[in-house]
């Protein structure tokens, strides 16, 4: 399935990204939706919004002290594990929660189905791969653009955690999604298969 969507490869953007997303993706001018590359990396943009993945906001909650403390870190917990932890998260999204997983000492198979949503991990791992805090943590996170219903059956191992997220549709009395969700609804209708 090709995704159409208006494409801006700028100046100094990073070369294998940049042949990546264009022979993944189909130029549309008309699309509602931009995925710009350029020196900072890809970002999604939609009408005065921008989502990019920036895993160094995220530095203060992956300080020991903050990150034990994290209620997906407590629930994941293994107490005297004997081997090395295995994660599986089967909605990936934008990895933050795959993260603190990994920060905490998981090896994460992450899972994004969208493609588009993807990219952007992709290049948000490859950027945060160049931050001396970050590399060791992201070196034990792997994304995969595949349907994670159909990929778990065939992982060829047992993971210790499996992690599921899924957008849920909203709900009608709510108030508006955050921005990063509202533009993520644009590309990804919830999740039907709970």
């Amino acid at each position: 399935e090709t995704i159409r969507i208006n494409l801006c490869i700028a100046d100094g953007a990073d070369p294998e990204t940049a042949a990546q997303i264009t022979d993944r993706f189909q130029h549309d001018a008309t699309a509602d939706l931009t995925l710009r590359l350029d020196e900072s990396g890809l970002a999604l943009l939609s009408d005065d919004q921008m989502l990019q993945g920036d895993f160094t906001r995220m530095l203060p909650r992956l300080k020991h002290h903050n990150l034990t403390g994290e209620l997906l870190v407590r629930a994941a917990k293994i107490k005297d594990a004997d081997h090395e932890l295995l994660a599986v998260d089967a909605t990936a999204g934008l990895g933050e929660d795959s993260l603190l997983l990994a920060a905490a000492g998981f090896h994460v198979k992450l899972f994004e189905k969208n493609p588009v949503i993807f990219e952007l991990l992709r290049d948000t791992l490859r950027r945060a791969a160049d931050i001396p805090e970050l590399s060791e943590i992201v070196a034990r996170m792997e994304v995969r653009n595949a349907d994670s219903i159909e990929a778990m059956a065939d992982l060829g191992f047992t993971p210790d955690v499996i992690l599921l997220d899924p957008m849920f549709p909203e709900r009608r009395k709510s108030a508006l999604v955050k921005n990063k969700l509202q533009m993520i609804q644009k590309l990804e209708f919830p999740c039907v298969d709970e």
